[in-house]
C-alpha cells in the first residue's frame, strides 16, 4: 500500500508539470502573436522603401547619359533629390529635385491597410557629358510616415559614372633639336611621342617602317643623375658602346688629326688642311678659297654602322588639371645615317574610345640644300639686306626636312658685318651694306643629326645715287668755300699793298 501510495503521489507531480508547460507555450503564444501584430502594426504605419540604381557602362566625352534611379515602396511618394558626389564625398552639389507636393504625377493611396507596392523610376539626362562630369552620384527617395504623415522616411542609392575621353592630339617631335652633324662621333637620337587629353592614360608604341619596333623599357633618369640621357639604359653605359671595339677604334682614330681633333673632309671648310710635321703647306688665301657645289655630307665612319639596333622605350604619365593624363613616350637608339636616312617612323595611340588607333608618323631626312632668298634683290651702299633661308632644293612640301635643321652663316674669307665669325637662324641680317662688301660670298650651313649640307650665295652691292649726290653736294659745298676763302685773301692782299 505504501508502494501504491507513493506511486500515484508520483503521478500527481507528473501531472502538474504538464499543466505548467501547457501554461507557458499559452503565454509565449500570446506574446508571440502581440510581436506579430505590433511588427504587422508598425510596418503598416511606418511602410517600406527601397532604392536602387542602375549600373553604368564607361562613356565617352561627349555623348548623352541617362542615370535611372529605381525605387519600390508601398507608401506615398513625397521627394526625389538627385546629388553629384566630389571632393571625395565631402561635398554634394544639386543636379535634380523632384517635389511630390506640387506635382499630381504619382500615386494616392486612399486605403492604408490594404498593402500594395509601387514601382517608380527617376531618370536625369546628362547631355554631352564632359570629363569633369565623372565621379559618383547619388539618388535619395523620401516617403510619407504613415503614422503621423508629416515625418519622411529616406533611402538613397549611389552609381559612379565612369567618363573616358580619347586623346585629342598627338604629335612626334626629335629631342634636342635644333641640333648638328657629327661625321666622327656617333650620337644617341630620341624620338618623343605626346598624346594629349586621354582619360585614362592612353598606350603608346613606335612603329618603323610600318613594322612594330621592338624595345626595351628603362627608366629615365633624373636631373641630378649623372650619365644625361643614357643613364638608366642598362646602368650608365651609352648606348653607342657596343659598337666600339678595337678594329672600329683604330678606324676611328684614322680620322682625327694630329692635334687629336677631327680631322676635316673637304664639304666642311674646303681648300684647309693639316699638314704633317716636316711638312711645309700653305694655306689658300681667303680671296682664292675654292666654293663647292652644294652637297650632303654622306661619309660616315665604319663602327657607327650597325644592322640590329637597340631601341630604348621609356613612358611618363602627366596627370592635368581637367582630369586627363598627358603620356609622353621616348625612343632612343644609336643614330646611323646610312640606314636611318628616309626611315619613316610612326607613333600609334590606342584607347578603350577608339575604335582604331590614332598615328602620326614622320620621315627622317637629312638637309638637301637650303633655298636662299635675298631682299631687296637688287642692293644700294646703305640699305639693310635680308638672307633668309625659303625651304630646300629637293623634298616635298610639308615634311622637307626631319628633325629640324640648324642653320649657320658664315662670310667666305672674312667675318660677318658686325665682326662675328658666324650666326645661327634661319636669316642673316646685314645692316646699311658698305660698298667694300660687294661681291662678298656668304655660306649657309644646314645640318642635322643625319647630314650636312652648304649653299652659298654673292652679294652684289650697286651705288646709291641719293649718297652720290649728297657727296657731289657736300663736295661743290666746299669748293664755293675754297673759291670764297680765296677771293677774301686776294682783297685783303690788294688793301694791305696799298696801305704800304
Amino acid at each position: 500500500m505504501v508502494g501504491i501510495t507513493q506511486r500515484r503521489t508520483g503521478e500527481h507531480v507528473n501531472t502538474n508539470g504538464v499543466w505548467d508547460l501547457l501554461q507557458n507555450m499559452e503565454k509565449m503564444t500570446v506574446l508571440s502573436l502581440c510581436f506579430l501584430l505590433c511588427a504587422d502594426l508598425l510596418d503598416l504605419a511606418v511602410g517600406y522603401l527601397t532604392v536602387t540604381i542602375e549600373p553604368l557602362p564607361p562613356v565617352v566625352v561627349g555623348e548623352t547619359v541617362t542615370l535611372k534611379c529605381n525605387f519600390k515602396t508601398d507608401g506615398r511618394l513625397r521627394e526625389i533629390v538627385w546629388y553629384r558626389v566630389t571632393d571625395g564625398g565631402t561635398i554634394k552639389q544639386k543636379i535634380f529635385t523632384y517635389d511630390a507636393m506640387f506635382s499630381t504625377n504619382y500615386s494616392h493611396l486612399e486605403d492604408y491597410r490594404r498593402r500594395e507596392d509601387l514601382v517608380y523610376q527617376s531618370t536625369v539626362r546628362l547631355p554631352e557629358v564632359r570629363i569633369s562630369d565623372n565621379g559618383p552620384y547619388e539618388c535619395h527617395v523620401g516617403i510619407y510616415d504613415r503614422a503621423t504623415r508629416e515625418k519622411v522616411v529616406l533611402a538613397s542609392g549611389n552609381v559612379f559614372l565612369t567618363v573616358m575621353s580619347p586623346p585629342n592630339n598627338i604629335s612626334v617631335v626629335a629631342e634636342n633639336t635644333p641640333a648638328p652633324f657629327s661625321r666622327y662621333q656617333a650620337q644617341n637620337f630620341t624620338l618623343v611621342c605626346t598624346a594629349k587629353g586621354g582619360k585614362p592614360a592612353p598606350s603608346v608604341y613606335f612603329k618603323r617602317d610600318g613594322e612594330l619596333i621592338e624595345v626595351i623599357s628603362y627608366v629615365q633618369p633624373t636631373a641630378g643623375d649623372e650619365g644625361g640621357a643614357s643613364a638608366g639604359v642598362r646602368g650608365a653605359r651609352p648606348l653607342i658602346s657596343r659598337d666600339l671595339d678595337d678594329t672600329k677604334l683604330q678606324k676611328y682614330l684614322s680620322l682625327l688629326g694630329p692635334d687629336g681633333r677631327p680631322g676635316r673632309l673637304y664639304t666642311e671648310t674646303p681648300g684647309h688642311s693639316y699638314n704633317t710635321p716636316g711638312q711645309q703647306g700653305s694655306e689658300p688665301s681667303p680671296a682664292t678659297e675654292v666654293i663647292p657645289e652644294t652637297v650632303v655630307s654622306r661619309e660616315f665612319p665604319r663602327w657607327v654602322q650597325s644592322t640590329d639596333p637597340l631601341y630604348y622605350f621609356s613612358n611618363t604619365h602627366i596627370p592635368q588639371s581637367d582630369g586627363s593624363v598627358l603620356v609622353q613616350a621616348k625612343l632612343t637608339w644609336t643614330l646611323n645615317p646610312q640606314l636611318d636616312n628616309d626611315a619613316l617612323f610612326s607613333c600609334e595611340v590606342k584607347h578603350p574610345a577608339l575604335s582604331m588607333p590614332m598615328q602620326t608618323e614622320v620621315t627622317l631626312a637629312a638637309p638637301k640644300g637650303p633655298k636662299l632668298f635675298m631682299t631687296p634683290a637688287r642692293a644700294k651702299v646703305g640699305d639693310t639686306v635680308r638672307i633668309t633661308v625659303q625651304g630646300f632644293q629637293v623634298g616635298s612640301p610639308g615634311n622637307e626636312v626631319f628633325p629640324e635643321p640648324l642653320f649657320t652663316w658664315t662670310r667666305v674669307g672674312g667675318r660677318l658685318l658686325d665682326g662675328s665669325t658666324e650666326r645661327d637662324g634661319k636669316e642673316l641680317v646685314l645692316e646699311r651694306v658698305p660698298a667694300e662688301l660687294n661681291g662678298s660670298m656668304y655660306r649657309c650651313t644646314a645640318q642635322n643629326p643625319l647630314g650636312s649640307t652648304d649653299t652659298h650665295t654673292r652679294l652684289i652691292v650697286f651705288e646709291n645715287p641719293s649718297m652720290m649726290k649728297n657727296k657731289q653736294s657736300q663736295n661743290s659745298g666746299a669748293a664755293r668755300l675754297d673759291v670764297l676763302g680765296l677771293t677774301w685773301l686776294a682783297l685783303i692782299l690788294t688793301v694791305t699793298a696799298e696801305l704800304t
